[in-house]
């Protein structure tokens, strides 16, 4: 077993703290406020249609879009390719999870980091 050499002050918290929760949400919310401002006009108005926001869990950064609608949906799913391309601004290794409504299909996860480079 390694012993750290650094002062017990010094080493991070064990368990993450009230304020660690409040200032990791603020980053998600600040992350999807940068991102809808970087895509164009037609991608805000797919993202207006829809319930969508970042979550980080275990360092990685997931862009979640719930539809309401198929057709919005299936608007979504052909906008993809520009979405990665606005996500890698962001995070290289950042996924997205797009959901249909309910009860029309299941959730796919893209892992930006399984797709080929531009």
């Amino acid at each position: 077993m390694h012993k750290h050499s650094l002062p017990p002050d010094d080493l991070p918290p064990v368990q993450a703290t009230h304020l660690d929760g409040l200032l990791l949400r603020q980053l998600e919310e600040a992350t999807g406020r940068r991102f809808y401002q970087s895509c164009g006009p037609i991608t805000r108005a797919l993202l207006s249609n829809c319930h969508w926001y970042f979550t980080t869990k275990a360092s990685s950064l997931t862009l979640l879009i719930i539809c309401y609608d198929i057709e919005s949906y299936w608007q979504l799913t052909n906008a993809i390719p520009h979405i990665i391309g606005r996500l890698k601004q962001f995070s290289n290794n950042a996924k997205i999870r797009l959901c249909p409504p309910n009860e029309k299909g299941i959730p796919w996860e893209l892992r930006l980091d399984e797709i080929s480079g531009d």
